[in-house]
């Protein structure tokens, strides 16, 4: 079984969108659409992250924006630099491009979280913080 770094590195590779569901160690990942956008170079990909209780989403970065909207539960997100934050149900919130940041279940059920991204084309979506390029997230 892969490691759940593995399994978000794997994630970020340039797969198929009809392979892209993946489940490990409590996160599953469903690619939704992937599309050009009229500005040369940028995509938009949009993604459901699913959460079992008490999971979380290792120290990342991707190479444009995110929106993040919880779909279900409650997650905390913890941005470098910043104080933590829990949303719940119906929130979202805006990562810039670059920031490393994690995410939380820190509801008594699964979450989900509807994530879309605007990144540069050729990119992989997902880079583990510590990685070269990386600031690493300060501690809690």
């Amino acid at each position: 079984m892969l490691s759940l770094a593995a399994t978000l590195l794997l994630a970020g590779t340039h797969i198929t969108l009809q392979a892209a569901e993946m489940t490990m160690a409590g996160l599953g990942r469903q690619d939704l659409i992937k599309r050009d956008l009229s500005t040369p170079g940028l995509e938009v990909v949009q993604v459901r992250v699913d959460f079992g209780p008490g999971v979380t989403a290792p120290a990342h970065s991707h190479p444009g924006e995110e929106v993040a909207f919880v779909l279900q539960g409650a997650l905390e997100y913890q941005l470098a630099g910043q104080p933590a934050v829990v949303l719940q149900a119906g929130q979202s919130l805006f990562i810039p491009a670059g920031t490393v940041h994690s995410a939380k279940n820190v509801g008594s059920g699964e979450a989900k979280e509807l994530a879309t991204y605007v990144v540069r084309q050729g990119r992989p979506l997902v880079t583990l913080a510590g990685t070269p390029a990386q600031s690493p997230m300060r501690e809690r």
